[in-house]
């Protein structure tokens, strides 16, 4: 990352926490742990008034990976724990001895919970049977208004169970709607006097349980994100909303970045 794009990163992570966007989350995946210390830089001073959030590659979730794998990140962000740590997604290594290392974790203070990423509904069957009820803090999966299919499987299985479920890329992947999509969306935001990408935020956590860490590198996406709390959208919206961007078929497997 160049150091103009870095500083952006930091005043816009730092401009999100005075408007109230306080989730913040990250991964050691990201940037091989560069985006873990360039928010440890953001949130320096402050750490009290976010609820920081980081992600165990697979690759390091067996028992004593999972420990060494957080204490690394504790070390990046120059805290003494998470608020959130998470399973980046299904990996090979058994997920009885995540969820223990996870436990250990909180026993030690170095997080305060754990939750998933990724995980389709059977695998989160495979979690709780192995955890127990209220053990899973959450799940984080792609969810936009163009990618509804865990509406299918994993969403009632979430709300069922109690389980949170935090959307991420909820405007897609370079694939913010145009055509049907885009036109109900831009139509929904002028009744609002909202952007359009406000009304997709509010359209992604229109369901109890659900939540969304939209990502903002930019001042001007940070403030555009915050002003999504405003907007309320109402049944109508939401009938013309599905109705341009259908959920479809269900599909094998879990859609995912």
């Amino acid at each position: 990352m160049e150091d103009d794009d870095r500083r952006e990163a930091v005043r816009a992570l730092r401009r999100g926490i005075e408007l109230g966007l306080t989730h913040i989350d990250t991964a050691e995946m990201y940037g091989s742990g560069r985006v873990e210390e360039l928010v440890a830089e953001a949130i320096a001073g402050q750490r009290d008034r976010v609820f920081l959030a980081s992600k165990v590659l697979p690759s390091n979730a067996s028992y004593r990976g999972t420990l060494q794998a957080c204490e690394r990140s504790l070390a990046r962000l120059k805290t003494d724990h998470l608020d959130l740590y998470m399973i980046h997604w299904p990996g090979s290594h058994p997920m009885k001895d995540t969820v223990r290392a996870f436990e250990t974790l909180v026993e030690q203070g170095k997080i305060a919970r754990w939750g998933v990423s990724n995980f389709d509904a059977g695998e989160l069957e495979e979690v709780l049977g192995i955890a127990g009820e209220s053990k899973i803090a959450c799940n984080q999966v792609l969810y936009h208004p163009l990618e509804r299919s865990i509406e299918h499987a994993v969403l009632p299985w979430c709300q069922q169970h109690g389980v949170p479920l935090v959307a991420y890329s909820p405007y897609g992947s370079g694939n913010f709607p145009r055509g049907r999509g885009g036109a109900a969306l831009a139509a929904v935001a002028e009744r609002h006097a909202a952007s359009a990408r406000q009304v997709a935020l509010a359209f992604v956590v229109r369901r109890e349980g659900v939540y969304t860490i939209p990502k903002a590198s930019k001042l001007a996406h940070v403030e555009d994100n915050a002003g999504a709390l405003a907007v309320k959208l109402t049944a109508d919206d939401i009938a013309e909303l599905e109705a341009a961007m259908p959920l479809g078929a269900p599909r094998k497997g879990l859609a995912f970045l």
